[in-house]
């Protein structure tokens, strides 16, 4: 008898435990828009692009899956550290204001604002000078907001909630012109979606930053097990083939 209620403890103990090997289930804040870093993909309806790709080859190395919860852009910090997501992986640039709030992996890709203007506008624009007085649009929470701001240089910067709706905006002719993430950009025209707008070549980037994995500031060991990860997809060309996927270049990817 004894060994009978010992073998259905030791029974029970292992059902309570779960199966071996079973990995933790992290909830990933991204956002439907800002393709190809993260967009909704509505032939699966889920949050696809750049970003879930690597969070899901980092936690394939790391030892956890990933459960990914479409949230806007402006609010995936508050979100983080309300717990009601444990990783942020979209674009979202590694700044000091940010840091002051959460902690960010090692950088996963580095790049600048790009400048879009009607594609009748055949100007060489530059920098933010050459259009002193006009009225610009950029992207809620985004770290080109400031930038613009405190240029003192246009008659009004508005603030859009997605980067669809500045190149909408910047499409029909509402606005002068727009900025936001270069690489969203250029691909959201590559697909044709946005036929009277151009990317304007000769703009230099004010504002060049590296987007990284968003964790709260305690949650140092996981932060520990994602740089470890993203080093080895690294190494291994992983993160190259994602970037590749997804037409980016590899040359933009800090080493």
């Amino acid at each position: 008898m004894k060994r009978l209620v010992q073998a259905a403890c030791a029974a029970l103990a292992l059902a309570l435990a779960g199966p071996a090997g079973a990995q933790t289930a992290l909830k990933v804040g991204s956002t439907p828009t800002g393709i190809p870093f993260t967009f909704l993909d509505t032939k699966t309806n889920s949050i696809q692009g750049v970003m879930v790709d690597v969070i899901t080859a980092v936690g394939r190395e790391a030892g956890f899956t990933v459960q990914v919860e479409p949230l806007q852009f402006s609010t995936l910090i508050a979100a983080l550290n309300a717990k009601k997501i444990d990783i942020i992986s979209a674009a979202m640039f590694i700044t000091p204001p940010r840091k002051e709030v959460i902690d960010f992996s090692t950088p996963v890709y580095t790049y600048g604002e790009g400048m879009i203007v009607a594609k009748g506008d055949t100007k060489d624009y530059t920098g933010f000078a050459d259009l002193k007085g006009e009225t610009v649009g950029a992207q809620v929470g985004t770290a080109f907001v400031e930038p613009l701001k405190k240029s003192g240089l246009f008659s009004e910067v508005k603030i859009y909630d997605t980067i669809p709706d500045i190149l909408r905006d910047v499409n029909s002719g509402r606005l002068k012109a727009g900025f936001a993430d270069g690489p969203i950009l250029a691909y959201n025209l590559k697909l044709g979606l946005f036929p009277n707008v151009r990317l304007v070549d000769s703009y230099k980037p004010t504002v060049v930053g590296s987007v990284g994995i968003g964790l709260r500031k305690e949650d140092r060991d996981l932060r520990e097990k994602i740089d470890a990860a993203l080093a080895r997809i690294k190494e291994s060309g992983e993160l190259a083939r994602i970037l590749d996927k997804w037409g980016l270049k590899p040359s933009a990817n800090p080493s």
